[in-house]
């Protein structure tokens, strides 16, 4: 019985460790945020970002790689990854390539870039990518289902996520905190 028990618990890590290699290293961790319309992911290699454009039919990508922290750890591109990508999208006719450098948490000047970008309905559906796929390109997630689908932040905070807890995104963490207390610009412009 200890054996099939052994044996039951190893295949089970086996199956989730494959599906974990096949998110990171195969989809890169690609995400449907809102469906047909908004999409977060890692970087994606330059050859294969156009078989993710024609099968999800995105029209534009918000890349927030860039040299504006020496954070190397949640941060670790070099600048021949944005060109290489920056070439690659070049190539796809009818694509729409915007490159917003981010540190983890944003700031007021990138959020405004994003929101030029977002607040066109011609660019949809969109593609936002970060690194990992699991900082940056999670938190100007949740700020979209904030800012464009009615979200609160804690509401946003809880569904970028699974599980919050021990995450980047947990109570006291920078994202957390940033979330939860984010305002969208329709509330800043309610309580004028």
């Amino acid at each position: 019985m200890k054996k099939k028990i052994v044996y039951i618990v190893l295949l089970v890590a086996i199956v989730l460790g494959g599906l974990k290699i096949y998110d990171v290293y195969f989809n890169y961790r690609f995400m449907e945020i809102t469906p047909g319309k908004v999409y977060k992911s890692g970087i994606i290699p330059p050859h294969k970002i156009e078989g993710f454009v024609k099968k999800y039919h995105i029209k534009t990508i918000i890349d927030l790689l860039g040299p504006v922290t020496t954070d190397t750890i949640n941060n670790p591109e070099m600048p021949q990854d944005i060109l290489n990508e920056k070439i690659a999208c070049n190539k796809i006719q009818g694509l729409n390539w915007y490159n917003i450098p981010s540190d983890q948490v944003p700031n007021q000047i990138n959020l405004k870039k994003f929101f030029e970008v977002m607040d066109n309905k011609e660019n949809y559906p969109v593609l936002i990518h970060c690194y990992h796929g699991i900082g940056r390109a999670q938190i100007y997630s949740a700020i979209y289902r904030i800012e464009y689908e009615g979200f609160t932040g804690e509401e946003a905070r809880k569904k970028i996520v699974f599980p919050l807890l021990f995450s980047s995104f947990d109570d006291g963490t920078p994202k957390g905190e940033y979330l939860k207390a984010y305002k969208s610009r329709k509330q800043i412009a309610a309580e004028k």
